[in-house]
């Protein structure tokens, strides 16, 4: 079967929405850049990329001191956020983010930033790998093993929190392919894992123990054999329901609507065929006509204060971004629940609110002074001015049609010397701040 290929136009619209969907959008420049590649090498540029940079000034706190995310409250936030704004390699970035609300462990029931950490550099380390060794690597990390009480599932009292995940939220879905014997057989598979507990450090020393393991034989899927925690994670990936769940779940996150079925069938097999290696699947998903001609996408708080950030050509350098983006609805290292982020919900009347503050915090250290700064007393140049501060994105028809009514009527109020001096530069700042709230900046 083939997978459709995208062969429309692809400038720096396009080339825009592929940098917003596989990554946190372009810096002032880098949408035409990327255009003038072509869709094949910008596709490839974000899966194959080269050494992980870090462009501008480090992360600091108000006081110009260095994050110390494994410890003060909110800079672990700061510390990944701070990676998707200046790094050379966003769509690593955007995978571990796909991982983390995928396999959503949260520091609420981790308690230890610094494993949290660990578990983002695992995520990291597999971003386009193989899903079967990602899935391995996660059932034994020590966040997980805290987070689903895999320390506490013993061969004396299994414990089914992760094996019922395991199944439910990570391979195959809920109801698809499982029973609950199945459930209570995996959690005997996963028995073994243990930790000590060291005062001022917590949690420490995880290891398998075979002494807590139950070495009986268990029957899962309707095979018999003394399966360990490997066994488990082998018998879902491979199991034939789980390619029909991992495809549309992967494509989700990079395209609103469900792929059409017989690119999924042949998604699913490109899949299987490769070993369940993820890259492959990206790199279709990408190249798909669905993501340049469908529907667009609200963007999460992370990847809008993220892109707002690399648009205006700002660092981290305030403690804000962190609650700011907890109030919108996402604290990274904290999804609600095992089941991750709901992206359904990411726009409401209070949150909006919230992203409204964003984007004047973003925009407020490049205030123009119209004390200081002489701004054009024409609307379509003052326009095209605070386009031009956001690198030039896209916009509809009716948002520029919206934004050029604003400055035709804000300048139609200086009556006054003063006003006719200072109410350009204002106004400027305002269209700045009208457009990163717009429809066509919250959504790609």
């Amino acid at each position: 079967m083939n997978i459709p290929v995208y062969r429309g136009e692809f400038g720096p619209v396009e080339a825009e929405r592929l940098l917003w969907r596989a990554g946190f959008g372009p810096r002032p420049g880098e949408a035409a850049v990327f255009a003038k590649r072509g869709l094949d090498s910008a596709v490839q540029a974000l899966t194959k990329p080269g050494r992980q940079r870090f462009t501008g000034a480090p992360a600091r706190d108000e006081k110009g001191r260095p994050l110390a995310p494994r410890d003060a409250w909110g800079h672990d936030h700061l510390w990944w956020l701070d990676r998707m704004v200046r790094g050379t390699r966003p769509l690593m970035e955007r995978m571990t983010l796909v991982w983390h609300d995928w396999f959503a462990t949260s520091n609420e029931g981790v308690g230890s930033q610094g494993l949290m950490l660990r578990q983002n550099a695992l995520l990291r380390r597999h971003w386009l790998g193989s899903f079967r060794q990602l899935v391995a690597a996660v059932t034994h990390d020590p966040a997980m093993l805290l987070w689903l009480s895999g320390t506490e599932n013993t061969k004396w009292s299994p414990n089914e929190n992760f094996a019922r995940e395991l199944m439910e939220l990570f391979t195959l879905g809920a109801g698809r392919g499982y029973t609950e014997r199945d459930v209570r057989e995996q959690a005997r598979a996963l028995t073994g894992f243990r930790n000590d507990w060291r005062e001022g450090v917590g949690p420490t020393r995880f290891r398998f123990d075979r002494e807590r393991y139950d070495k009986g034989s268990k029957r899962v899927f309707g095979r018999r054999g003394r399966f360990d925690w490997n066994d488990a994670c082998r018998l879902c990936v491979t199991h034939p329901k789980h390619a029909s769940f991992f495809v549309p779940k992967l494509w989700g996150y990079f395209i609103p609507v469900a792929p059409p079925r017989a690119t999924q069938r042949a998604l699913e097999l490109l899949y299987v065929r490769n070993g369940h290696a993820v890259r492959p699947v990206v790199d279709a998903i990408l190249r798909h006509p669905l993501l340049y001609e469908g529907p667009r996408m609200v963007k999460s708080p992370v990847v809008y204060t993220a892109g707002l950030l690399r648009g205006a050509g700002r660092g981290i350098d305030t403690e804000a971004w962190t609650w700011l983006c907890a109030n919108a609805g996402q604290q990274l290292f904290y999804p609600p629940n095992v089941s991750g982020w709901n992206d359904d919900r990411w726009l409401d009347t209070a949150t909006y609110l919230v992203r409204w503050d964003i984007a004047g915090r973003v925009t407020r250290p490049a205030a123009l002074d119209p004390n200081k700064v002489r701004a054009p007393f024409d609307a379509d140049q003052l326009v095209a001015r605070a386009l031009a501060f956001w690198g030039d994105p896209p916009l509809s028809t009716g948002t520029r049609r919206v934004l050029r009514g604003y400055a035709d009527r804000a300048l139609a109020t200086a009556n006054q010397r003063w006003k006719k001096r200072s109410y350009p530069a204002l106004v400027e700042n305002s269209l700045r701040h009208l457009i990163a709230v717009s429809p066509d900046l919250q959504t790609s």
